[in-house]
Formats: structure tokens, sequence, C-alpha cells
């Protein structure tokens, strides 16, 4: 156990859950009774039968995220099912309130079945503005998502993929830049070839980075490989253009970036040595990373980062999803896009380029309060641009916005 174990399972005990239930205004009186439930209740509810889109005027709705899991990977717990989920999902909801003013509602389900799973979140759509998928085992969660975001009119976010790519992609634009290497010639390895690392990959392609090479248990990715799931098998078309073969201390030789989704223990400090000068090593596995940050300073990497919080430069999704959904939510968009992904890295990366960038800074901490109507107001700017926001907004008219669900 961790140090901190005892006193976590106290806390939990104590609390016994993290979430409560409020309402905004008090129904005190015969007066207000009447208005907020019936007979004066009737009134909305036709409004919203003759228009379903009223349900974001007139019902909490708008800011409604259902964290949805089937306790398939959660952490770095492994399958250890819906019920042993709960803190996690409840934690999450809480960081959406703190972060974010969000309403988020953990659902912890007892299926890991893909199309109960499916079926089950498209049946909660007329109660939520949105939807984060979280610790969902791959490659069954790329389906889930994928038939989700075709089939519903709401954002669809699966956490550990998208807003894992996210952070990983404002981090690395800061340290290339700190290290005055251009993104478009800079060699990336990504070990891990499941949810986390496949979605990284993506998002860096979609920013301009064109030379990454994804690893596994069995080595490099290359098209063709008997051994890819599907979802590999795609990712390996776009990736790997020198078609490397080997394990990875082979594939490291060289390269100007690590990015470590996997587990921990596995990079030596020689592996780190073997890289190109000015190193970024983003060694992110939990607990134990898979080199811990003085190790691979120690061995000459130029900016070190870990998922850690006591080590700089933590690689925390925290930085992300408040923020992502806050300006979803808020102008109604249909969906999360690539651009609107993009845009929540550069608005993360902004925030710490405008303090200075340093060896032990290139993210933003996770407690920044600009994080957040940043990120929002970047995603509903890009949301807007295009065309897939159902109230368009300017990045001004979200600041202001994003700022009001903050202070509440």
């Amino acid at each position: 156990m961790h140090n901190n174990d005892d006193e976590a399972l106290m806390l939990h005990k104590r609390l016994a859950g993290k979430l409560n239930i409020g309402s905004k205004v008090a129904a005190n009186s015969k007066k207000s009774l009447s208005l907020l439930y019936t007979p004066g209740v009737a009134a909305p509810c036709l409004k919203i039968a003759e228009d379903e889109a009223r349900s974001y005027e007139y019902t909490g709705r708008g800011n409604y995220v259902a964290v949805v899991t089937d306790g398939s990977a959660v952490l770095g717990l492994g399958n250890i099912g819906p019920q042993a989920g709960m803190p996690v999902m409840e934690g999450k909801c809480l960081l959406f309130s703190e972060f974010s003013g969000i309403n988020a509602v953990p659902l912890c389900i007892g299926t890991q079945n893909v199309e109960e799973i499916i079926r089950f979140v498209q049946l909660l759509e007329p109660s939520f503005g949105g939807i984060n998928l979280e610790d969902i085992s791959g490659p069954r969660c790329f389906e889930i998502e994928r038939r989700l975001r075709e089939t519903m009119h709401i954002p669809v976010f699966h956490d550990d993929q998208h807003g894992t790519a996210i952070i990983v992609l404002a981090g690395i634009i800061n340290a290339l830049q700190f290290v005055n290497k251009p993104a478009a010639s800079a060699k990336v390895v990504i070990n891990g070839g499941g949810a986390a690392g496949l979605s990284i990959a993506n998002l860096l392609l979609e920013y301009g980075i064109k030379d990454i090479i994804i690893c596994d248990i069995h080595g490099a990715l290359c098209e063709g490989d008997a051994d890819s799931n599907p979802a590999q098998e795609k990712m390996a078309e776009k990736t790997n253009i020198r078609h490397e073969h080997g394990d990875l201390a082979h594939i490291l030789k060289d390269k100007d970036v690590f990015i470590g989704v996997s587990k921990g223990g596995i990079v030596s400090p020689a592996m780190i040595q073997s890289m190109a000068d000015n190193a970024i090593c983003f060694a992110m596995a939990n607990p134990i990373p898979e080199i811990y940050p003085q190790e691979a300073k120690a061995a000459g990497a130029r900016v070190v980062g870990s998922g850690r919080s006591d080590f700089p430069n933590q690689v925390n999704n925290v930085l992300v999803f408040p923020g992502v959904f806050r300006g979803a939510l808020d102008c109604r968009a249909a969906d999360i896009s690539e651009k609107m992904k993009l845009a929540a890295a550069k608005a993360i990366a902004a925030v710490a380029e405008k303090d200075g960038l340093r060896e032990e800074y290139i993210l933003p901490d996770a407690f920044d309060s600009r994080v957040t109507i940043n990120v929002a107001a970047a995603v509903a700017e890009a949301a807007t641009q295009e065309g897939i926001a159902g109230m368009p907004m300017t990045f001004a008219e979200e600041v202001e916005k994003a700022k009001s669900f903050m202070k509440k």
C-alpha cells in the first residue's frame, strides 16, 4: 500500500461518497411549490414538447455530463468492475464541479458488452448535454466511442484517449519550443499501443508532427504486422515512415521525444542516453513511470514530464476535460472534433508559454484557474468556426460565460 492509503480509506469511509445533489432554490412555500412543481412545471414541459432544444433553456441539461464506465480499465488497477470503479468516477465528477462548474453524474454500469454499453449511453441523451466515457478498456473503447459519436447529437469524449492526447500535445508543443526543435522534423516514439497511445499519435499527426513510431510489447508497430488489432493497423498506415523494426531500446536511438503510456520501469538510463541531444521524455505510467524523472535527467534528457504530482511537469488530464466540456456545453456543440482538441492543446500550452517556459515548467499547474477558461473559450470558438456549435460563440463571449459558471 502507498503511504497515504490509510488516510484515503478513512476519508472515503467518513464521507461515504464525494458528491451531493442540491437544489438551486428552496421549495418552502405553497407559491414556490406551485411554480417549481405542479401545476407550474407543466408550462416548461409543454414548451420542450414543442421543441426538444428548449430543454437547454428550461432544465439543467446543458450543464449535465454523464461519467460512464464499465469498470474494465480503472486507473492502473485493471478490470476491477463497476462497483470498485465508483470512487474514481465520483472523483472525476468532483473535478468537473470544482474546475468548471459542471454537474457530472457517475454511472458505473453492470455490463462489459459493447452493444449493451452503446445502447445504454444512447438512451441517456435526453438527460445530458455531454458524455464522458471513462476507464473502458481497449480496443472495445474505440468502437464504443465511434458508434456513439455517429449516432448521438451531444459530445461524446473518451478522456483516457483524447484528454491524454490533448495534454501530451500541449506539453510537447512547449517542450519542442523550449529546446528549439521544429515540430515538423521532430522524431517521436510512443510506447503503448492502446487507447491513449493511438490517440496521442493521431493528435500529434493532426498538429503536424510527421515522424512517429508506436511501440508495444511486440516492438515497433509497422504496416502489415500480423499481431496488430484493427485500430493499430489503421494507425500503422500513418506512422513509422521508415518502416523501422525492433524493440523499444533499438527504436529510441537518435529520437527527439519519448512518450510513455505503458508500464513502469521499462526504460533504462542507457536508452535515454541513446536519444538525440536535448531529448524530451514524458514517462507517464502511474504510479511507477517508465523511468523516474531524476534518472531521465541524469541520463541527459533536457525536458522531463511524468504523470505524478510530486515531480515537475505533471502531465495531468485535469487541465483538459473541465475546459473542453465547459466550452462544448456552452456553445452546444454536437461533437468534440479534432480541431477542437487542437484548440484545447494550444490554449493549455499558451498559458505556460505566457509565464515563460523553463525546463521544469512547460505545462501549467493543475490548479491554474486560467486554464479552464482559456480552454473553454478556444474550444467553443473552434466549434463555432467549424459549424458544429448550436449556439455560435466568440472567444470573448465564452470567456465571460465560462467565468459565470465557475463562480457558482
